[in-house]
């Protein structure tokens, strides 16, 4: 049974205001059955336990149903491109639906607004609406009817049509697929599928499921990410963070396998104890190059795998695409940074980074802008989609944290000069 809501869940969030594109669909079942989630800390330690519950369910499901379209896409070669050529297919908005549904239609929390990637013009004007309707149905407890096209376009349309004022506000940010260029490579690529709850400016916890992350369990390793096959039991984890009670990973439950028994077991992430700039494992965007970042002023980039690194080079990571995916590699400590520059055209969006920052942030690493500033998630009063980080972003273990800010800043004064 879903448990009931915290009374603070009741109340309207404030400043918000609701858009409908389509006529309110007719009062819905309830069509989640809540699978009781074992979280790795005490609920008592936990104020928004209820709501970490429903969000490790739903991007569990989430993940699954990307699982399934991924295979069924790929065969059938049915893989689109947005008009900002980003590709997309059928599992973004699948996931966001499934999501929205969850904690909207679903009776879970439905006051607290969604903030999301997708709307569903594209999906209509594409004529894949049937196609989202049964990916989300068979995500959904096999006994309740059917998903209507009005509600999985209605939830779909809930992640963008929501507004807000200058007070702060409490909402989801969703990240459907994050690392979609990773999702539409099949095996060769990870991707994430992330979800964040925000009260009042402040990030109170994040999931992340990512489905084909190779499980070590001696060492978070991403060595064999390459060429394995989806259906492996020994794929897939799920990270989740709760502010005060730390970061988290466990085995991404397998949904399409009965025979396979995932653990309940949690395993405690914490960034690695690297504290020379230079010893430290890099991560970047699959898009820019070292040389264009400013710290390429001091050190060179290899790839190489072994431990023979010169005074003068650091080590880059080449494995993944998305922000998320590089986020969950600092909190695991599988890599000590993560930079990103953001350039004057680029837009940067709040789902690419909130539930990353909250899983580095409770596993003791530190993420801010280039200037050392905290990222603002209320910067974009209206719709809260966009974040405006002064130069970039800085994902780290925390220990050299400073240092990197200190170095970023130099070599822009040596450039200006």
């Amino acid at each position: 049974m879903i448990p009931a809501m915290d009374l603070h869940l009741l109340r309207s969030p404030p400043g918000v205001r609701f858009f409908r594109r389509h006529p309110s669909p007719a009062p819905l079942r309830r069509r989640f059955v809540t699978v009781s989630s074992i979280l790795p800390f005490a609920k008592e330690k936990a104020k928004y336990h209820i709501e970490l519950e429903a969000a490790v369910e739903l991007v569990e499901r989430a993940c699954s149903l990307c699982i399934d379209v991924q295979r069924s896409l790929l065969s059938d070669g049915r893989i689109l491109e947005k008009n900002d050529q980003t590709p997309v297919t059928v599992a973004d908005f699948g996931v966001q639906a499934l999501v929205s549904l969850g904690v909207s239609l679903g009776k879970l929390f439905p006051s607290i607004p969604l903030v999301a990637e997708e709307d569903s013009g594209f999906l209509q004007s594409q004529n894949l609406v049937d196609l989202v309707v049964s990916a989300v149905s068979d995500k959904t407890s096999f006994h309740e009817e059917s998903f209507s096209h009005a509600d999985v376009l209605e939830a779909i349309d809930r992640g963008e049509r929501t507004e807000f004022g200058t007070k702060p506000a409490t909402y989801w940010i969703l990240d459907p697929i994050d690392g979609t260029r990773g999702f539409v490579k099949g095996s060769k690529a990870l991707y994430v599928v992330g979800l964040s709850l925000v009260v009042e400016g402040e990030i109170m916890l994040g999931v992340m499921g990512c489905p084909n992350w190779v499980v070590d369990t001696s060492h978070w390793s991403i060595t064999g990410v390459q060429g394995y096959k989806n259906n492996s039991p020994g794929l897939g984890i799920i990270m989740v963070a709760h502010v005060g009670c730390g970061t988290w990973t466990k085995r991404l439950r397998h949904m399409l396998d009965s025979s396979f028994k995932p653990s309940s077991d949690w395993t405690r992430c914490f960034v690695d104890g690297c504290s020379l700039v230079r010893k430290a494992n890099f991560c970047i965007p699959d898009s820019q190059a070292w040389e264009s970042l400013p710290l390429s002023f001091f050190y060179d980039a290899t790839t190489n795998d072994n431990d023979d690194i010169g005074d003068k080079e650091i080590r880059l990571l080449p494995f993944c695409c998305g922000s998320l995916c590089k986020y969950l590699m600092v909190a695991s400590g599988g890599a000590s940074v993560f930079i990103l520059e953001v350039k004057p055209e680029r837009v940067t969006k709040a789902w690419d980074h909130a539930a990353g920052m909250i899983c580095v942030h409770e596993a003791g690493g530190k993420v801010t802008d280039w200037k050392g500033s905290e990222l603002d998630l209320a910067a974009d009063q209206v719709k809260r989609r966009i974040i405006y980080p002064a130069g970039g972003v800085l994902v780290t273990n925390g220990k050299i944290h400073q240092q990197i800010v200190e170095m970023i800043s130099s070599s822009s004064t040596v450039v200006r000069h």
